[in-house]
């Protein structure tokens, strides 16, 4: 039998104790500047907006690795007080992002049973 909660105004609700809690997990400043970083690199070389969602439509595993670690030894110089072009801040957003891609992708193949 599950547990109950009981709020002050008598509403009540299952507990949140089995359940991810999204809200914990994640930090709204690293989000806030994910998305400043996201949105700085919508602008493509040539001048062209890409929509916000463009990586979603696939961009090939090896290409994210071989990008994260170029940002990955632009993050380890900054920690070790070497001064790189991008500095630290967009070293860590575009880890994040290709880890995210990476992710992104390799769940695809998962989910169409291409991977265990």
């Amino acid at each position: 039998m599950k547990k109950i909660r009981k709020f002050d105004t008598g509403a009540t609700r299952d507990t949140d104790s089995d359940k991810h809690d999204y809200e914990g997990y994640l930090s709204p400043i690293v989000l806030k500047r994910f998305g400043e970083y996201m949105t700085k690199h919508r602008v493509q070389s040539d001048g062209n907006l890409r929509d916000s969602d463009n990586w979603q439509k696939g961009i090939p595993k090896d290409a994210y690795m071989k990008s994260g670690w170029r940002h990955f030894m632009d993050w380890w110089s900054e920690h070790r007080g070497i001064k790189t072009k991008e500095g630290i801040e967009e070293a860590l957003c575009a880890i994040l992002f290709n880890i995210q891609g990476y992710l992104h992708e390799y769940l695809k193949e998962k989910l169409k049973g291409g991977k265990k």
